[in-house]
């Protein structure tokens, strides 16, 4: 079995030797990942949708417990808020960075990124404490079990993007803007950007609406 070439292809056709053909391109289309990852966030849309649902129905069962009015501080989720917002136009400055090819650029912004979002996970730390202390932990009624499950899982998955993008740092450090990395920031970036929707969702549906009387 010999390596084809066109000399080869010549000399073939007059002794008649049998050919063998190998493919030298790449099965694998480019675009098959961010397929992939975004049937990725098609199945996390449906786990906050259900989330999202079961706090629609559990969150005025309050049993004779705080209500959302008593218990939620704006000014402190507004403040969460702006973090994570923010944090999602240092990332956009980082792809920014990434089409001009700069990797100092890039790794600045990720990292300002990641900065923000854990700030974002502070002051949730901080309101789930403040909120136990108070004795309004998840067993407390049905509707902090609702809360805590919605507003929790979006912790989580802010927590496994920064853990994420602190991967990604170390990937860019030792290889640079290859095509492997590029790909794993689209990736990144739209998982980062998702969060942020979702957290419009939970800031209104949740919070804003939950201090109404």
């Amino acid at each position: 079995m010999s390596e084809i070439t066109h000399d080869t292809l010549a000399g073939s056709a007059e002794d008649g030797q049998r050919l063998q053909f190998h493919e030298t391109t790449e099965h694998h289309p480019e675009t098959g990942t961010l397929l992939g990852f975004w049937i990725y966030l098609m199945s996390d849309c449906l786990i906050f949708a259900s989330l999202f649902a079961t706090y629609g129905v559990l969150g005025r069962a309050y049993a004779h417990g705080p209500t959302g009015q008593e218990l939620f501080d704006l000014p402190l989720v507004a403040m969460n808020t702006t973090l994570l917002l923010l944090s999602s136009i240092t990332y956009g400055f980082a792809m920014l960075r990434m089409q001009m090819g700069k990797l100092g650029g890039v790794m600045v912004w990720l990292a300002i990124t990641g900065l923000l979002g854990a700030g974002f996970l502070g002051l949730e730390l901080y309101e789930f404490h403040h909120l136990i202390t108070e004795d309004a932990g998840p067993g407390r009624s049905a509707f902090l079990s609702s809360f805590f499950a919605l507003v929790g899982t979006h912790g989580l998955h802010v927590l496994f993007g920064i853990v994420w993008l602190v991967t990604l740092l170390f990937q860019l450090k030792k290889h640079g803007l290859i095509a492997e990395n590029r790909r794993r920031l689209f990736c990144l970036s739209m998982f980062w950007h998702f969060l942020d929707v979702v957290w419009i969702g939970v800031f209104t549906f949740v919070y804003l609406m939950g201090v109404l009387p």
